[in-house]
């Protein structure tokens, strides 16, 4: 039989062949019209195979049909493209690049701190406390820390204790009140024995804290250890973040420089007489946790022998109490105080001789005994005069005097006045630069420059 003559069957089976290349041939045309850009038809076979040769052997398109063959298997397939993508293809295994943080940056995008220490000093208290506040709104975790200074304790060059049984007593209480009133509030108080710029560090360290809150305060030797603290802090990358609550009148208030400050009560009056005190920052009911790294141990509250102090220093020669010893330190009872004496001085009448100087103070012992929670910061100036001030509606300003009638208050008011006047020219001189001859600056310093 002829070889080139074909049968019905051979030529139906070629037939089906090119019934089934055309689909193929015809979606190949198709892809190269929208892929490749126009060129003038041509006849020639190589044209069409120079057309398909710029094709990828395997296209992936969005559809039911993963794969499409092209039907040029005489072609070498092209190499695959290489695009280095900017999306990792496990982006827990490999984090994007973060460039090294900065002290001055904040520690993520929205400028919350990480974590946060707040150093309690002489403000132990939760209301009028801006240093808490400050802590708690700018940090996703806060840790808050009071450190006994072996410094403040032991003998002096003068063979006095430097700090007695009863302060010592009452600044233990103050304490242990701070620390159940933060843990009311879904906190604690880290408490430990040492020097402050050695403690805070380590806890920094341990935390990973991002800055330190603090009170300012006015003595030469807390200045001394403000400048400590900054300085260790600082080759740490620690910012520290003062702030000042320990006056009637803030300190930024002021209408003259520290420097230019009157050393006369009569001349500080005069400039400050007109003043608005600043309203009080009320206490958070909810605070926020203690950071989770570092494991970081509360510790407990030292005894009076633990300080180096005894206990026997506290009772009265027959081994009585002394008299002062009903007054318990820490916030809550320094509240309640207070608002006893406002009730007391609006229940009493007005108490003025002719020439007013017979306006005293009603309560026990003719004191107001609200002192030693100023001292320590259980209560605030502040916190005094809006209380005086809402408990009733005698008229009562920051500069009152006994003359100026009412009650007690305005004995209060005044004296507070007074504690403003020695904090702030305490401060002035407060810098070691201008002490005078080495010697601690006080009040009295001014009258000697």
């Amino acid at each position: 039989m002829d070889p080139n003559l074909q049968t019905p069957y051979s030529i139906k089976v070629e037939q089906q062949q090119q019934q089934q290349q055309l689909p193929i041939a015809s979606i190949s045309l198709s892809l190269s019209t929208l892929l490749l850009p126009p060129k003038p038809p041509s006849s020639s076979s190589s044209s069409h195979q120079q057309q398909l040769s710029s094709l990828p052997t395997k296209l992936k398109l969005p559809s039911q049909i993963t794969t499409l063959s092209l039907s040029s298997s005489s072609l070498s397939p092209p190499t695959k493209p290489n695009f280095k993508s900017t999306i990792s293809s496990s982006p827990l295994q490999t984090p994007l690049f973060r460039a090294p943080r900065r002290s001055s940056d904040p520690t993520n995008p929205v400028g919350i701190r990480r974590s946060s220490i707040v150093w309690f000093r002489n403000d132990l208290r939760l209301h009028d406390n801006e240093s808490l506040n400050a802590a708690n709104n700018d940090s996703i975790s806060v840790l808050p820390v009071y450190c006994f200074d072996p410094r403040d304790y032991g003998k002096s060059a003068s063979g006095f204790d430097k700090t007695g049984p009863h302060r010592a007593t009452f600044l233990i209480e103050s304490v242990s009140d701070l620390r159940w009133n933060l843990q009311a509030r879904g906190s604690n108080l880290v408490v430990k024995i040492g020097n402050p710029e050695v403690v805070l560090v380590e806890l920094a360290k341990a935390v990973g804290a991002d800055a330190v809150y603090v009170h300012k305060e006015i003595s030469a030797g807390e200045v001394r250890g403000e400048e400590k603290i900054e300085a260790a802090m600082k080759e740490e990358g620690v910012e520290v973040k003062y702030f000042w609550g320990s006056t009637l009148h803030h300190v930024d208030d002021l209408p003259f420089k520290l420097d230019d400050m009157p050393s006369s009560y009569g001349g500080f009056k005069e400039k400050v007489e007109r003043l608005e005190v600043r309203q009080t920052i009320s206490a958070l009911d909810q605070l926020k946790g203690l950071p989770s790294r570092g494991d970081v141990e509360p510790g407990e509250i030292p005894s009076l022998l633990d300080l180096g102090l005894s206990s026997s220093g506290i009772m009265a020669q027959d081994g009585k109490p002394v008299a002062n010893a009903s007054l318990i330190g820490g916030e809550s009872k320094a509240l309640q105080r207070l608002r006893e004496f406002a009730a007391e001085c609006w229940a009493q009448p007005n108490n003025v001789s002719k020439d007013g100087s017979q306006n005293t103070i009603y309560g026990a012992n003719f004191s107001c005994k609200i002192s030693p929670w100023l001292s320590l910061g259980c209560l605030s100036p502040r916190s005094v005069y809006e209380e005086l001030k809402k408990s009733g509606t005698r008229t009562i300003t920051a500069v009152s005097t006994p003359k100026d009638g009412g009650t007690g208050m305005n004995w209060l008011l005044f004296e507070l006045m007074w504690r403003d006047f020695f904090r702030f020219i305490t401060k002035k001189y407060s810098s070691a630069k201008k002490v005078l001859d080495g010697s601690p600056a006080t009040a009295c310093t001014g009258a000697l420059a």
